[in-house]
C-alpha cells in the first residue's frame, strides 16, 4: 500500500517562522556592508578573504525585520535619516562550487514611509549565519536603481 502526502507545496512555503525568544537566544553578529551611491558592492570585492571597507557590525537575531535594520543603519549614518532615503537590501552568500560569492536581492525600505518589505525578516529570506548583508543607500534626491540591476561581479 502506497502512502502519499497530502501537503501541498504552498503549505510548505507558508510554514510559519519560529519566533525567536530574544531573552533566551544569543544574538548573531551580522556583518553589514553599505554604499551611499545607490548600488550594491561588486562581488569581486568579497573575494579571497577580502571584504569592502564600509563594514558595520550589528548584533541581532534572525527575526530582525528590514525596518529594524534600517533604523540601526540610520543611527550610524545621520544623512540616511532624511525622509525618502531608499535602502536596498541584498544577502551576499558563499558559493562553494565557484569559490566566490553570490548575491540575492531581498527587499527595500524607505526612510519615513511604510512599505511592503518593512516586516520582512532575515529568516524569511533564508539568511544563514555567516552570510553578509549588503545595503545600497540612495539619498532622497536620487532615484533608486531599478530592481535586478545589481552588478553581477
Amino acid at each position: 500500500m502506497a502512502v502519499e502526502s497530502r501537503v501541498t507545496q504552498e503549505e510548505i512555503k507558508k510554514e510559519p517562522e519560529k519566533p525567536v525568544d530574544r531573552e533566551k537566544t544569543c544574538p548573531l553578529l551580522l556583518r553589514v556592508f553599505t554604499t551611499t551611491n545607490g548600488r550594491h558592492h561588486r562581488m569581486d570585492e568579497f573575494g579571497r578573504g577580502n571584504v569592502p571597507s564600509s563594514e558595520l557590525q550589528i548584533y541581532t537575531w534572525l527575526d530582525a525585520t528590514l525596518k529594524e535594520l534600517t533604523s540601526l543603519v540610520k543611527e550610524v549614518y545621520p544623512e540616511a535619516r532624511k525622509k525618502g532615503t531608499h535602502f536596498g537590501f541584498a544577502v551576499v552568500y558563499p558559493e562553494p562550487k565557484r569559490q566566490g560569492y553570490r548575491v540575492k536581492d531581498i527587499g527595500n525600505t524607505l526612510s519615513g514611509r511604510k512599505g511592503p518589505d518593512d516586516a520582512m525578516t532575515l529568516q524569511s529570506q533564508r539568511f544563514r549565519i555567516g552570510d553578509y548583508l549588503d545595503i545600497a543607500i540612495t539619498p532622497p534626491n536620487r532615484a533608486p536603481p531599478l530592481p535586478g540591476r545589481m552588478r553581477p561581479y
